[in-house]
């Protein structure tokens, strides 16, 4: 996509995304357009005053025409006002006073929660057990859902809202009479904002338990669950797969064999040499002074924050664990890959995991001339939903390659 609104990568990449999810409502092009007119460019504090105004007007708006009883525009316009207070989250890192972050974020959800139950029917607040506490997400239905139904576990990525994955995946599943449990993980959204709890690299450790609830409902078909991730779940949907073989079928947007080949893409081969052979204080000695520009310590600070680690030297250490190398022939269940030209984290990446995989597998292919390009497709929703839904409704209709319920390894 060759048409920019910002030289700041950043800037520009989430003004797309921004533009995409109006195809499911959780934007109006106008309005993105009009905050994009008024930010400076690579400007920290413009963008995150922007987005905040913008999604604070628009709940003024939702909490109007929730008060006169409009149901129809209060669901709409909760929903694009917690996508606006979430989208002005990703530079907060980088302004004066990063600690609004918690008042906004809470703002952001409040939202999502008003959304969620103007939902028709509305979505239902669920608690999923986990390690003696539990990870909250939501269970969106069809309109008239009756009986048990195929269901799309929704799996994040690394720094995406629930508004995000509802636009890029919740929605369209719901459409298609699924229904969609959008949740949060470890170092996800609530629980690294509010509780703290960082990324771990054996997601199945995650899946399971949200398997295991999603079987013990009578409004869920234990044999027609699919996983659906985006970005990092790229790499977390097939870890976890080598593990939980209760999934009928799953997609990785887009497929990653090794997340840490992002972190260490633009690094020089000196500061590789220098973690590889152990020398911790002299490694992060060389990252901190990299990192002491504004911009680039904004950025450190948003993509290492859910991993909890202080030492940049113990992160690259953690992030080599995500990698599916030891795993991927345990993968059979069959999936799905996006491969999106011009993607800028993994490139390669889903190549690489399809040729890996031993079980049934399809790779699909977005491009540029369809206006379906770059990392988890942001301009192209309706071309991706036609494809993704597809390929899932016809395995999981026909029966065919839906395995027995079985239990996880362990």
């Amino acid at each position: 996509m060759k048409y920019r609104f910002f030289e700041h990568e950043q800037f520009n990449y989430e003004t797309l995304l921004a533009l995409g999810s109006a195809y499911r409502q959780a934007a109006d092009p106008g309005e993105v357009l009009a905050a994009a007119e008024r930010i400076v460019d690579g400007d920290a504090e413009s963008w995150f005053t922007t987005w905040t105004e913008l999604g604070r007007r628009v709940r003024d708006q939702a909490d109007r025409s929730y008060g006169q009883g409009r149901q129809v525009s209060a669901r709409e316009a909760f929903l694009r006002a917690a996508a606006y207070l979430a989208t002005a989250l990703i530079s907060i890192d980088g302004t004066a006073d990063p600690g609004r972050s918690g008042l906004v974020f809470r703002e952001h959800r409040d939202c999502f929660e008003h959304f969620a139950a103007a939902c028709d029917p509305p979505a239902e607040p669920v608690a999923i057990p986990y390690e003696g506490g539990s990870l909250p997400g939501y269970l969106f239905s069809p309109p008239d859902a009756g009986g048990p139904l195929p269901t799309v576990i929704v799996n994040n990525g690394s720094d995406g809202p629930l508004t995000a994955v509802w636009a890029l995946i919740g929605a369209g599943a719901v459409a298609r009479g699924y229904r969609a449990l959008l949740f949060d993980g470890p170092g996800q959204q609530s629980t690294l904002f509010q509780h703290g709890v960082p990324f771990r690299h054996d997601w199945e450790k995650v899946i399971t338990p949200v398997v295991d609830f999603l079987l013990g409902r009578e409004d869920v078909d234990g044999t027609r669950i699919a996983l659906i991730g985006i970005s990092q779940a790229g790499y977390w949907v097939p870890r976890a797969l080598a593990f939980e073989h209760r999934i009928a079928v799953a997609v990785a947007d887009p497929g990653i064999m090794d997340v840490s080949t992002s972190w260490w893409q633009h690094m020089p081969a000196e500061m590789r040499a220098l973690w590889e052979s152990g020398e911790r204080e002299t490694f992060d000695a060389f990252m901190r002074e990299a990192v002491k520009e504004p911009e680039h310590a904004a950025v450190w600070a948003w993509r290492s924050k859910p991993y909890g680690i202080e030492s940049p030297f113990d992160l690259f250490t953690e992030i080599g664990k995500y990698t599916l190398d030891p795993v991927v022939e345990r993968i059979t269940t069959p999936l799905l890959i996006t491969d999106p030209e011009g993607e800028s984290f993994w490139p390669g990446q889903s190549r690489q995991l399809y040729e890996a995989l031993p079980g049934p597998k399809e790779l699909v292919r977005f491009t540029e001339a369809e206006g379906a390009d770059l990392h988890c497709e942001p301009l192209g929703r309706a071309v991706f939903e036609q494809r993704v839904f597809d390929w899932t409704d016809a395995r999981l209709e026909t029966g065919g390659e839906v395995a027995a319920r079985r239990e996880p390894d362990q």
